[in-house]
């Protein structure tokens, strides 16, 4: 028998469509620091909060991020995350993936409190061994500290995992701590980006997930 093998699976654009609530929360935050934002807001999904806050703030002159940091979390807490939807069919790849024995782990950028709050909410936190997600103070909100630290805490061997996510900043994060790299085409990266970042291998749709998450662990 030899080392668990583990799969670590981004959140947002991997497991779930978070956009509705997301943009809903950047409009309160700019509506909350006096901004009126106008029509719908034009947000890159898949960095930090504060990076995409960063940008949206920069449009009025405005550099207040950690104060938009604190509106957004205080809307998307109440009402925001419950926007989110699995895709269709993710549950049943962590289904298939916790039944072949697999270990599964959350890896987000997300704060850690609202990721449990939306597997809950629908009904996939029974299927995770572990959620990491960012905390307060920044040290976990890049995916390459985020991985090593779920890594070290978890004693999870770099060569028996596999990280999952639809951003560069997934394959980035996984070839950074020595992990192979796969990229789901459903999500808010583009193929051109995920090839860019070097994902070892990309899946078109997620009933194909659990297999290919299989095929290259077995490797």
């Amino acid at each position: 028998m030899g080392p668990a093998r583990s799969v670590l699976l981004d959140l947002d654009g991997t497991l779930i469509d978070s956009r509705p609530g997301i943009v809903a929360s950047c409009s309160a935050a700019l509506r909350a620091l006096g901004h009126d934002p106008d029509g719908a807001l034009d947000i890159t999904i898949g960095p930090p909060l504060e990076d995409i806050l960063r940008a949206l703030l920069a449009a009025y002159g405005d550099d207040r991020v950690d104060e938009a940091a604190v509106a957004y979390r205080g809307h998307y807490g109440d009402t925001g995350l419950l926007g989110s939807e699995a895709y269709p069919g993710i549950g049943a790849a962590i289904a298939d993936m916790r039944r072949a024995g697999l270990r599964i782990y959350l890896a987000t950028s997300k704060r850690e409190a609202f990721a449990r709050r939306i597997l809950e909410n629908l009904d996939l936190a029974a299927h995770f061994d572990g959620v990491y997600g960012s905390v307060p103070g920044g040290k976990l909100d890049h995916k390459p500290e985020l991985l090593a630290h779920i890594l070290s805490e978890r004693d999870i061997s770099a060569s028996h995992s596999l990280m999952v996510g639809d951003r560069r900043h997934d394959i980035n994060g996984a070839h950074a701590v020595r992990m192979l790299g796969l990229g789901v085409l459903w999500g808010y990266g583009s193929r051109d980006e995920l090839e860019m970042a070097g994902a070892d291998h990309l899946v078109e749709r997620p009933a194909d997930l659990a297999r290919m998450v299989l095929s290259m662990l077995s490797g």
